[in-house]
């Protein structure tokens, strides 16, 4: 075993369900290092023998897969290195090539100068204890130190990631589409898959580059949705997709400009997964739309509000072996006919399947999808807070709010307060100092009068906070 504490490694970057920080800052080549050797002891003590990593786009990528492979071969554990791949193919990899291991170089959405790691241990994408254990590890230096390092060797998944989507999914009828990749890393494979589909496409910032010069991406904000919108109504493509920096989330935007947000997204596919999945549980995460719920029960299915965060909606769904779960981020799992993570590629071309069926049938795609349930409601709000401070906000908001005229208010995750009209919902962030906020209702009176409900609380706890509505 290795001295207690070998590199200075901040606690603040174990987050919720994934690790986060700031290239070389908190977050160096060394401490990429040591957390590498902490997964695999980690990795050890579940038997297994190897481990799966790749890398986004990121600029501080090639020096962190270096490191992170270092470290897990001083610990003793092979390392399979996909190279610069997209965060879905590390966990199709790790199916695939059977190691049940695999970590991903990533700063997903975060700017570029934000980097971090996301991992699977013997099958389960770890979170909450299991992070915070990786960090008391390093502490006490509970690393092992193996005699002979283990072995390394570069694998290439392009490939059979590809054929395995082209051997599953397929387009009923030609489809017209625009795709912004935001200079992430799906880039290097959205425009093959979709091609190779029998899709038309029109790519927007698809050549990869860390440093975002076109705008940022995440498609969970429409301000980074504006260049697919105006690409629409210029052209001729019918539907556009769009993706955050790593390709593990979607974004959805209509001929018309309409931004189709993941909750309406997942009832879409809801209705898709429940014509084989009869009574099967679809997951939805707190800030998702109330319209799921009755939805997913008119379609023969049971509704289950979950917390926020890939890793916890994974482990949820593999506890119910529920066979699809959706985020509002833009994170969707599909059970069936995949593996159960989370893959906006592949959810991409899901939703061709679908859209193009029902376009043979003479029903034109922009149309089905402007017609799924919806209500007044806000993007993802953003609070931005001090390192810390919006977790102190929420418990303190779970002490003392109290909202007149609510029906019930669900702890899950932060507070999500229903009313007979809407919701409301503060949270805090898992990967940010921020609290993130999201309000719906049947009518503007109504979302006004909830977003004054919330201004109420969230200024009684601090005073002098910049609220972002």
């Amino acid at each position: 075993m290795s001295a207690a504490m070998p590199v200075k490694v901040a606690p603040v970057l174990f987050k919720a369900y994934d690790i986060r920080g700031i290239v070389d800052a908190t977050l160096t080549v060394d401490v990429v290092r040591v957390i590498g050797q902490a997964i695999a002891s980690d990795a050890r003590e579940h038997d297994q023998k190897s481990i799966v990593i790749g890398r986004d786009g990121r600029l501080s990528g090639p020096a962190f897969i270096a490191a992170l492979a270092d470290g897990i071969r001083a610990a003793g554990l092979d390392v399979i290195d996909i190279g610069q791949v997209a965060t879905p193919m590390v966990y199709y990899a790790s199916h695939e090539l059977d190691t049940h291991c695999g970590v991903m170089i990533t700063g997903s959405h975060n700017p570029p100068d934000y980097n971090g790691l996301k991992m699977v241990i013997a099958g389960e994408a770890i979170h909450g204890e299991r992070i915070q254990s990786l960090y008391q590890r390093i502490v006490d230096g509970n690393l092992h130190e193996a005699l002979t390092p283990g072995g390394y060797e570069q694998r290439e998944v392009r490939q059979a990631y590809l054929s395995r989507i082209l051997s599953d999914v397929r387009l009923s009828a030609p489809m017209r589409i625009a795709i912004d990749c935001g200079n992430g890393v799906a880039g290097d494979f959205a425009p093959e898959l979709y091609e190779r589909m029998g899709a038309q496409v029109t790519s927007l910032f698809c050549e990869v580059d860390g440093t975002f010069p076109n705008h940022h991406p995440d498609p969970a904000h429409p301000e980074n949705l504006q260049d697919l919108i105006a690409c629409l109504a210029a052209g001729d493509a019918e539907l556009g997709l769009a993706f955050d920096g790593d390709g593990d989330r979607l974004g959805v935007v209509t001929k018309d400009g309409q931004i189709i947000y993941p909750d309406r997204q997942l009832m879409l596919f809801a209705e898709d997964v429940l014509t084989r999945n009869p009574g099967g549980t679809i997951i939805y995460d707190v800030k998702c739309t109330r319209n799921i719920a009755p939805w997913v029960l008119s379609h023969g299915g049971v509704p289950m509000m979950w917390k926020t965060g890939h890793s916890l909606v994974k482990a949820r769904l593999r506890e119910t072996g529920a066979p699809l779960a959706g985020e509002m981020s833009g994170h969707i799992f599909f059970k069936d006919r995949w593996y159960g993570f989370d893959d906006g590629m592949y959810a991409g071309a899901r939703l061709l399947e679908i859209l193009s069926r029902l376009k043979a049938a003479g029903r034109d795609p922009s149309e089905v999808l402007n017609a799924l349930p919806n209500s007044l409601s806000t993007p993802e709000l953003h609070w931005e807070l001090a390192e810390g401070e919006n977790f102190a906000l929420i418990d303190e908001l779970r002490k003392t709010a109290v909202f007149p005229g609510s029906e019930r208010i669900s702890l899950i995750d932060g507070l999500r307060v229903e009313y007979p009209d809407g919701f409301g919902l503060a949270r805090s962030s898992n990967t940010t100092p921020v609290i993130v906020l999201r309000f719906e209702a049947d009518s503007a009176a109504a979302l006004a009068r909830i977003q004054s409900d919330f201004r109420r609380v969230l200024l009684a706890v601090k005073l002098d906070g910049k609220l972002p509505f």
